[in-house]
């Protein structure tokens, strides 16, 4: 999949089939959007194409109007989202700024700048709640005549149920938010996971006895907080069973950066003892153990750590278990 920073590059398609929003988490909803986007595409011989935005246009209204809790929790970083739509077989993602100049643009500006002069747009396809353009004046209906003043087709899609439920970016949020990571990875269609390259940290889990793999997430609210049973996937051809914490350390660190800690149960003796530094390694989460505390001492947040690796060893165990058995019923 080609990534362009807006769209005055060269490479990028001269004409193609688009779909528009956040996509963050990429959810089943936005999934069964983009596998219908790319058989449009194919039908009518157009490059797929993905529009998305970085910042979340609510993280840059919130900023505006200095309320920073109106800012929507993140579910997945820049990189999983990209990763997750070349999964979904898209060819293109063009990544815009979300500012003040582009909060600022006329319906039928983002039409005529943006769709028809920039991105080649012959086919445009939005969910149900699809607004544009500055106040959110424009909807599906003026897209739509917009579409065929300027010469390309519209489509809409409607919700996308589970069980009776409305999958959104909001539910998995709920979900997340909730330690539910059954109920999140239902809606996402897979398990809850963050990637990202290994980074040097202040080493402490290794003092304390538990040397953990560090990664960074960039938005300050992500949407799961706490300690996790997980699986950590490429360092080694096998995932390997962890426990993680992903949050801003409490009892350690009062910067309040976000940091996703993880530590493998069993270190595979083939990596050494610095084998993880610099890999892109993904972190499946697959159940909540417990909220963040702020401990009184390190003796008490290593007891802590012990039990949290002892609870996650039973359950990855017993989900090892339940995979094994829903195998057989399989075969």
């Amino acid at each position: 999949m080609r990534v362009f920073r807006g769209f005055h590059h060269p490479g990028i398609a001269d004409a193609c089939a688009l779909t528009i929003g956040n996509f963050d988490g990429v959810h089943r909803g936005h999934q069964a959007m983009l596998a219908l986007l790319r058989n449009e595409a194919q039908h009518r011989g157009l490059a797929s194409c993905v529009m998305t935005f970085e910042p979340h246009p609510r993280d840059y209204f919130a900023a505006a109007a200095n309320k920073p809790d109106l800012a929507p929790a993140r579910i997945a970083t820049l990189r999983d989202k990209l990763a997750e739509l070349e999964r979904c077989g898209i060819e293109q993602a063009v990544v815009l700024r979300f500012d003040a100049r582009f909060a600022a643009q006329s319906p039928q500006a983002f039409v005529d700048d943006v769709l028809v002069e920039g991105l080649g747009a012959k086919y445009v396809l939005v969910g149900d709640d699809f607004r544009f353009g500055a106040k959110r004046a424009g909807d599906y209906a003026l897209l739509d005549a917009a579409g065929q003043a300027a010469g390309f087709d519209v489509a809409r899609m409607l919700s996308y149920e589970v069980h009776g439920e409305r999958v959104s970016s909001s539910a998995v949020r709920e979900a997340l938010a909730a330690g539910d990571m059954e109920r999140a990875a239902v809606l996402l269609g897979r398990p809850y996971s963050l990637s990202g390259h290994v980074v040097h940290g202040r080493k402490l889990g290794r003092d304390l006895g538990f040397k953990t793999l560090n990664l960074r997430f960039s938005h300050p609210k992500p949407a799961a907080l706490g300690i996790f049973a997980v699986q950590v996937h490429g360092l080694t051809d096998a995932p390997l069973d962890g426990v993680a914490s992903l949050g801003r350390r409490p009892t350690v660190d009062d910067s309040g950066r976000v940091l996703l800690e993880v530590h493998c149960l069993e270190w595979p003796a083939t990596l050494g003892a610095e084998g993880g530094y610099g890999k892109i390694v993904r972190v499946e989460l697959l159940h909540k153990l417990r909220d963040e505390a702020r401990f009184d001492s390190l003796e008490a947040l290593t007891a802590a750590i012990r039990q949290d690796a002892d609870d996650a060893r039973a359950f990855l165990a017993a989900h090892a278990s339940q995979r094994r058995q829903t195998t057989r019923d399989r075969i």
